[in-house]
């Protein structure tokens, strides 16, 4: 299958090329490189370098004429969402529709859009949260990716498209930046690799659902061999974690031994998140195989080899 990856010289993105490309696919790219890297794009697909919300996109895919695109590209930190809404809804919701329509006037078929479980949902009334409860977020970024989803859901009957939704829980592993505000697994083992220390959000109690990158990679995979599949699904691993006890096993398995401190919440935050998986393993017969503290094994490696550049 010809499939184009949105994105795919991210972090989620990159992964999600590797393992298209392992399972037979034809594979391109299309990513600005604005916070991708164009070493983690995998040499079998073809690098496009372009914004989607240029008007060289549809250039891209008539050229590409993939029968899948898989939306990984978007602007996905909420810190900047609260303070330049506009850029955040240009990327997230006008280069959403850009794409959508190229993808109309390409004849694509299939159409895998990664959204946003956790900011989407925003503070819920149900936990574990399920697909059908009503989204309430409390960002512009979680406002711009369930709005995109709604051009999904429209384009899907005007072009024939056959959408699915992946609402994916909070992605972490190999390659994902430790610079900023996003990705507090990454951030975390960056700094304590470093021998510096680490900032806990408010009091750490709050929650999230911590699924590893090659298991998203995996449910991406599976959404492209069943196309019947249609919707809108989480991907997440169904467990609750907090902060402090992120931090507490990133240390141990470190070697670390000094607490974290404690900073101001962050505006915009929900205070728990964990999603529903029973969907994803109905519709893809997918299910996380990935354990927490293998998966924080596996990027604390990671880390530890980037810092020892190789």
């Amino acid at each position: 299958m010809k499939v184009l990856v949105t994105g795919g010289a991210g972090f989620i993105g990159s992964h999600t090329v590797d393992r298209l490309v392992a399972d037979g696919h034809t594979v391109a790219v299309v990513d600005n490189l604005s916070t991708g890297r164009r070493e983690d794009v995998n040499p079998a697909a073809r690098l496009f370098v372009w914004d989607i919300r240029s008007a060289r996109l549809g250039a891209a895919l008539a050229s590409a004429r993939p029968d899948a695109v898989v939306h990984l590209a978007a602007q996905a930190v909420v810190p900047r969402s609260l303070d330049d809404p506009l850029f955040d809804a240009s990327v997230n919701v006008l280069g959403t529709l850009a794409l959508l329509e190229g993808c109309r006037r390409a004849g694509t078929r299939r159409f895998v859009y990664a959204s946003t479980g956790g900011a989407g949902y925003g503070d819920t009334d149900v936990l574990p949260t399920p697909e059908d409860h009503p989204a309430r977020p409390a960002s512009p970024y979680g406002v711009s990716k369930i709005a995109a989803e709604r051009y999904v859901e429209c384009w899907a009957g005007l072009a024939g498209i056959r959408p699915l939704t992946l609402r994916l829980a909070n992605v972490y592993g190999p390659r994902q930046n430790p610079h900023g505000e996003a990705g507090v697994i990454a951030i975390f083992a960056h700094r304590l690799l470093r021998g510096e220390s680490c900032v806990v959000n408010g009091d750490g109690e709050q929650t999230r659902d911590y699924v590893y990158v090659a298991d998203v990679a995996d449910a991406v995979a599976r959404a492209l061999e069943k196309p019947e599949a249609c919707g809108i699904v989480n991907i997440a691993t169904g467990v609750e974690t907090t902060v402090n006890e992120v931090y507490r096993r990133l240390a141990r398995a470190a070697g670390v031994s000094i607490p974290a401190r404690h900073g101001p919440p962050k505006p915009g935050e929900q205070r728990r998140s964990v999603l529903e998986v029973t969907r994803a393993k109905t519709l893809l017969g997918w299910t996380p195989m990935t354990t927490f503290d293998e998966g924080l094994r596996r990027t604390l490696a990671w880390f530890a080899g980037l810092a020892r550049g190789t």
